[in-house]
């Protein structure tokens, strides 16, 4: 069974057990979340719109970090101009404990 999950402008395939890094969520490790934007669910047909109207994923906050940095070089040619920066995303580890619908 995997559902169909949207936070923080994407979305995620999840089936229980997994464990994903979403866009950071205000929520200290070890502490339940509730992921009531669910899309579609497949237990052996599948479900989406109407028929998923009440289904919720929860799961279990794993902790918060970053992810690896990325390199953001800007260059303009003929004049000299260059400009590096670096980014490291935030993210919060969940593990997925129960699809329900």
């Amino acid at each position: 069974m995997y559902a169909i999950i949207a936070t923080g402008g994407k979305q995620y395939k999840v089936s229980e057990g997994d464990i994903i890094k979403v866009e950071k969520l205000d929520v200290e490790a070890g502490k339940a979340v509730t992921f009531d934007q669910v899309l579609a669910v497949n237990d052996g047909t599948l479900k989406v719109a109407a028929d998923v109207a009440g289904a919720a994923v929860t799961g279990t906050v794993l902790g918060q970090g970053k992810e690896k940095k990325v390199v953001v070089y800007k260059y303009k040619p003929k004049t000299g101009s260059h400009k590096k920066n670096g980014h490291r995303q935030a993210y919060t580890a969940v593990k997925i404990d129960k699809i329900s619908l």
